[in-house]
């Protein structure tokens, strides 16, 4: 539950929520609405039968999407800074350097040091010009196994720990012999055994990358309020070179902006852990978010957002700043890569089923486990909806279907899923201040109508991927937490086709299916089955180094780190920080 505390303002859980709940329940209403009037004229098919199942499958994640992206868009517009009326510690940070310790804690594990420790250097710079270094230790944290990879590691850590002598911030280096519990047992490792001096820490990734400014401020906030366990910060892409990051996360950083804050209005004490680019209070985080294994022994893969259901179930606090200047992350710099990321995530995540259950957590709690799961459970059911469509249109039962409510259950569902990066794109275009970051509007237009269409090709295959992720699991497909590739590559055509031709096949069969059918039913599955055909030429152009080359030149899809004229955010920590 949400605590109340009378040095901040009331929040009204109960009210918001309920606000939340009408705008889902307004989208799924109107979405299904459409549904009927597309399914019901001349009677239904079994096929019809199976397409409505699946849609009410589907529909709980549209209507997240929809309810966070309208809560999220009207935030941003209105008056006042949007971050304050979800956060309201932000409106009481102390004013001088921090009275407490924190630990900057960065894991690693069979990284390119010469990749993870140059971002750090301003993040170190900064926080010493703020005159707060005495306060901050840097620990890398390492799980890697190799002994030859270990040397370099170790010698790379410690000519850059010599590089910053006579610095206040010390360098300290510390590798794990077992990697017992991957990433969650490494972070818990450090703080039974070496944090003791320390009240926070400060969780980063091989390929986060912070402003002194954000990390003081997000120390601030945790002065403000004592019972705060952890202030997730929104994370937004670094400047990439390769082509498919730098598509991907211009339209993510609109979506997960629109999203967090809306999300945050209604979620308050009791919000996501993304695992890095947060800060953690270690006391109550050694207290309550030790993880066992599960009942099968296998450790939990996405440990982060059970750490944080485990901390408000105990009382604690756990909310997202969503501000994203001065928080940055890596994204996979291929199709593959990208692939690969979301297979890990899916194993994690689906084993939030056997923890659903577990006793003491809270109805919120329950609800962020769900949602997490429900975000790779729709895959195999919208591509039971396709496959469904496609054998109703073939058995001649969609000839009564009429085609302007189809048209416009399409396009509604599709505004509707999308909602959060599209209302996130109308935030920039309707406030000329926030899209001259981005070199102004007209490059903000260029640049959604470039994602658009990257979005466009890259969701089916994503989606059938996720569903093939699925099929597999029970038969032991996952491959449990590996070291993921930053680096950016071309792709062969060769090896796109050994990983993609079961998404190519889909898709042709698929098509095989509706150009049979006859009329205009081909039209209709198109957008879905045509990406999938072509998911192997995709994978390559957008691995591609002379296609990141000419869109770098183009300029598009540029985002404003790349444009000197708008730096992160200065390393200050006055009450005045807030709105940075």
């Amino acid at each position: 539950m949400t605590i109340p505390d009378a040095r901040f303002p009331a929040e009204r859980p109960r009210l918001r929520r309920a606000v939340f709940l009408l705008l889902c329940l307004l989208a799924g209403a109107g979405l299904s609405a459409l549904l009927w009037r597309v399914l019901a004229p001349g009677g239904w098919t079994a096929w019809e039968g199976m397409v409505l199942l699946a849609w009410l499958g589907v529909l709980p994640w549209i209507c997240l999407c929809a309810g966070n992206a309208v809560l999220g868009f009207v935030l941003r517009l209105r008056g006042g800074e949007p971050a304050l009326a979800v956060l309201p510690q932000l409106g009481r940070l102390p004013a001088g350097p921090p009275r407490l310790s924190t630990a900057l804690a960065l894991c690693i594990r069979n990284e390119d040091m010469a990749v993870v420790l140059p971002p750090l250097v301003p993040l170190l710079d900064g926080l010493e010009a703020a005159g707060a270094g005495h306060r901050f230790t840097l620990w890398l944290l390492s799980d890697t196994r190799e002994p030859d990879l270990a040397a370099q590691e170790e010698a790379a850590v410690a000519a850059f720990a010599a590089s910053r002598q006579g610095g206040e911030i010390s360098v300290r280096y510390r590798r794990r012999s077992r990697n017992t519990g991957f990433k969650a047992g490494n972070v818990m490792d450090f703080l039974d055994h070496h944090a003791g001096e320390h009240a926070l820490f400060l969780c980063l990734d091989a390929d986060s990358e912070m402003s002194a400014g954000a990390v003081l401020r997000l120390v601030a906030l945790m002065e403000a309020d004592p019972k705060l366990a952890i202030v997730q910060h929104l994370i937004a892409g670094r400047p990439a070179q390769a082509a498919f990051p730098r598509l991907f996360q211009f339209g993510m950083r609109a979506g997960m902006r629109i999203w967090a804050t809306g999300q945050a209005w209604w979620q308050l004490d009791q919000g996501p852990y993304w695992g890095h680019n947060a800060i953690l209070r270690i006391a109550p985080f050694r207290a309550h978010a030790r993880l066992e294994a599960l009942p099968d022994g296998s450790p939990i893969l996405s440990h982060d957002q059970i750490e944080a259901v485990r901390l408000y179930a105990a009382g604690w606090k756990v909310r997202c700043l969503p501000t994203e200047e001065g928080s940055l992350e890596g994204n996979p710099p291929t199709l593959p890569d990208f692939l690969l990321r979301d297979r890990r995530w899916g194993a994690g995540n689906m084993q939030y089923l056997a923890l659903l259950r577990l006793p003491g957590l809270s109805g919120m709690g329950r609800l962020q486990l769900l949602q997490a799961i429900l975000l790779f459970l729709a895959a195999p059911l919208w591509l039971l909806l396709l496959a469904a469509a496609v054998l109703n249109a073939a058995s001649g039962g969609g000839a009564a279907t009429p085609a302007g409510p189809l048209l416009g259950l399409m396009l509604a569902a599709w505004g509707t899923l999308y909602a959060p990066k599209l209302l996130g794109y109308a935030e920039l275009l309707l406030c000329a201040d926030r899209a001259e970051p981005y070199g102004g509007r007209a490059a903000v237009l260029r640049g959604v109508l470039a994602e658009i269409l990257f979005t466009t090709l890259l969701d089916p295959v994503a989606l059938a991927d996720k569903a093939l992720l699925l099929l597999r699991l029970p038969f032991g497909g996952s491959s449990g937490w590996l070291p993921q590739n930053r680096a950016a590559r071309g792709i062969r055509w060769r090896d796109a086709a050994r990983l993609l031709w079961p998404h190519t096949l889909l898709g042709l069969l698929g098509l095989a299916g509706v150009l049979a059918a006859g009329g205009t039913a081909w039209a209709w599955a198109a957008p879905f089955l045509l990406p999938l055909a072509g998911a192997i030429p995709f994978c390559v152009l957008t691995a591609s180094p002379s296609f990141a080359a000419w869109l770098r030149h183009v300029r598009l899809c540029s985002t404003p780190e790349e444009i000197p004229a708008f730096p992160a955010m200065p390393p200050r920590r006055l009450a005045d920080a807030r709105a940075g």
